[in-house]
């Protein structure tokens, strides 16, 4: 069974083959994108064993997702093909010099269906890690109860629950989600959350006045707070980090906080200090931002490894 599990939407992302505005694009390339598709597949390259759970529609765009993280060595065998539904899609906008928009058709999506019975006791009993974002609760009213009941039988059984806000509020729909996001974050084993997301859930952007709201109220035994290339602070109960960036070439930033919480949820399954937890994950954040998608930036652990110890690859 796998050690780390996912449970979430993953859609196909269009992005344009040159910048601009995408009133102005010509053509399109397929890829694959979910943040808890993305931590696994991040976890499986790093030498971990994952699972994801979903719904995808029984079509072209559901099959190609499925291929897709079958070939990254993530197990799919939970997901669940609805017949008649369809596949989220997003597409993406990159503009030089400003951050990239991402544009969503993904309502009544198969995912924004799941509910209780996408939760396989067994399944998630043997798991050391759930992880869980912000993203699927506010999916819909089924989305928000699986979650909730994702969290008691972790918590039931002893399995660790990673939580990261994730925020979207392009897909809150006129209402605040706030308070189950909080809420969430207090359940969590681990949290991993951005120093915005800190502000707008616990209006702090102080780091240390964040770890301690979490480790005092909440169930906190790690906390990573990540703050783009700036750093990040890891921290247990017992002590805490501040780590620093690790230099690249940003091209896309989209997907560097899921490679973030993979190496940072690998360092914790290794036992390892929270200081190379905290590294671990800044590295493979960095990497993840210098491709363009989701997952192209970080493809093993070896790469890994090279990076967070500046050793130069021989190109030639």
């Amino acid at each position: 069974m796998p050690e780390i599990v996912t449970i979430g939407e993953t859609m196909v992302s269009l992005a344009p083959g040159k910048s601009g505005f995408l009133r102005y694009a010509d053509s399109f390339s397929p890829g694959v994108a979910g943040a808890e598709s993305n931590v696994a597949v991040y976890a499986s390259r790093f030498g971990h064993t994952s699972g994801w759970i979903s719904r995808l529609g029984e079509d072209e765009f559901g099959y190609l997702i499925q291929n897709a993280v079958r070939a990254e060595g993530v197990d799919a065998s939970q997901v669940k093909f609805v017949e008649g539904g369809r596949t989220g899609v997003m597409f993406r906008q990159m503009l030089t010099g400003r951050e990239t928009s991402v544009f969503y058709y993904r309502n009544g999506s198969a995912a924004s269906g799941m509910d209780g019975t996408d939760l396989p006791e067994t399944y998630l009993r043997e798991a050391k890690i759930l992880h869980l974002t912000g993203i699927t609760p506010v999916l819909s009213e089924s989305c928000l109860e699986m979650t909730q009941k994702a969290i008691k039988m972790a918590r039931d059984w002893g399995c660790m629950v990673s939580f990261d806000p994730n925020v979207r509020k392009k897909l809150w729909g006129g209402q605040d989600y706030r308070g189950v996001l909080r809420e969430m974050a207090l359940e969590a084993d681990i949290v991993l959350l951005g120093l915005e997301e800190g502000r707008m859930l616990f209006e702090t952007e102080d780091p240390e006045s964040l770890l301690k709201l979490l480790f005092q109220k909440g169930r906190a035994k790690y906390v990573a707070v990540k703050n783009g290339d700036r750093g990040a602070v890891a921290a247990t109960r017992e002590e805490s980090v501040e780590i620093p960036p690790y230099p690249c070439h940003c091209v896309d930033p989209i997907g560097a906080g899921d490679a973030f919480n993979a190496g940072f949820l690998c360092g914790i399954l290794e036992n390892l200090p929270v200081e190379q937890c905290g590294k671990m994950g800044a590295a493979a954040g960095a990497m993840a931002t210098e491709c363009v998608g989701d997952t192209g930036g970080c493809p093993s652990r070896r790469y890994l490894e090279d990076f967070l110890w500046g050793r130069e690859e021989v190109a030639r």
